[in-house]
């Protein structure tokens, strides 16, 4: 597939931070900051994958770029149009350029709405179509992903997970955007079911000119859908760059250590493997470590790491990184 070079979206510096509780002595609030200082863009037409561990805040990122969060500080900017600061009424033709696929497929569908329901909600929403012509399309969109479009009068609980899902994308197909966020869309269903899930959005975006953010745990299926790859820890967008160039050579020794983690299919393989094992736990997100936040399981930590934060770099060929090891 060819991309195209516009950029859809652009990141500026943003920031979601959420209060959690007032320190009695100090007075002062404290805050989760869920995500600390993010800038990168999306091209038209490409899937930027997002990777890291639980908790890093990969969610809280997507759903604040789409409005589902107000943001703390930064900006959001769709097509050049900063809508990060818009108001509701402003911001609804938005809305229905970006759509979202949410992770658990049976608690993100009303169960007390057939299908036919479900994927009519947004089209009313938006006053899309008349009555006739929104019945057309839910058979239309039932038979895009896959669903036999005899299931329009059926109630979520009567499906299997990998089918609710296909009813969680349809429902996002409904008002043809032109972004969807990929909430680890595949983590709750079956290895198997994985794959047809990931190939049917492959199919979908190369027929509709979709756009993707992919969050996800399962790097060799991100590896597989990807056009670029972030990797977050703790906020922060430690690693960037295209997906065949961050596999081949990680830079972050955070990433290399993600990368590591994959299993190897073929036991003579596995055992060749070089490991790098994260020693140390997860910092608490309430009291990051000063300067880089990785510097506590870091083998490479020096004292400037504890002193000052390393910056994203372009380290070669639009790899980007934020490490003092290219300083």
């Amino acid at each position: 597939m060819v991309l195209e070079k516009n950029t859809l979206i652009e990141v500026k510096n943003l920031k979601k931070y959420f209060p959690v509780r007032k320190d009695i002595f100090l007075g002062k609030v404290q805050y989760i900051k869920a995500v600390d200082d993010i800038s990168f863009h999306i091209n038209e037409g490409e899937t930027l994958g997002l990777v890291g561990e639980s908790g890093c805040g990969k969610s809280t990122l997507g759903r604040t770029i789409i409005r589902l969060y107000d943001s703390t500080e930064g900006d959001v900017f769709y097509k050049g149009k900063n809508i990060s600061r818009m108001k509701e009424k402003d911001i609804k033709p938005y809305r229905r350029k970006m759509q979202v696929v949410f992770q658990d497929p049976y608690a993100s569908l009303n169960p007390r709405m057939t299908v036919d329901q479900l994927i009519k909600e947004p089209l009313s929403i938006h006053n899309i179509g008349s009555e006739k012509e929104r019945s057309e399309r839910v058979y239309e969109l039932l038979e895009k992903v896959g669903l036999n479009p005899s299931y329009f009068n059926r109630y979520a609980h009567e499906f299997s997970g990998g089918q609710r899902q296909r009813i969680g994308i349809a429902r996002a197909l409904a008002i043809n955007p032109e972004f969807i966020l990929c909430d680890e869309p595949i983590s709750a269903l079956d290895v198997s079911i994985q794959a047809q899930v990931v190939n049917m959005l492959e199919e979908l975006q190369n027929e509709m000119g979709l756009t993707y953010l992919f969050i996800a745990h399962d790097l060799s299926m991100v590896r597989h859908i990807s056009h670029r790859i972030g990797v977050m820890y703790l906020g922060k967008l430690v690693e960037l760059a295209d997906s065949n160039e961050l596999y081949n050579r990680p830079a972050h020794p955070y990433t290399q250590a993600l990368l590591s983690s994959i299993p190897v299919p073929d036991p003579r393989l596995a055992k060749s493997k070089i490991k790098t094992i994260l020693e140390g736990d997860v910092p608490s997100p309430l009291n990051p470590p000063s300067g880089c936040k990785f510097r506590t399981r870091c083998k490479y930590a020096t004292a400037k790491c504890a002193e000052i934060e390393p910056q994203m770099k372009d380290i070669g060929g639009g790899h980007m990184a934020a490490c003092h090891l290219f300083d």
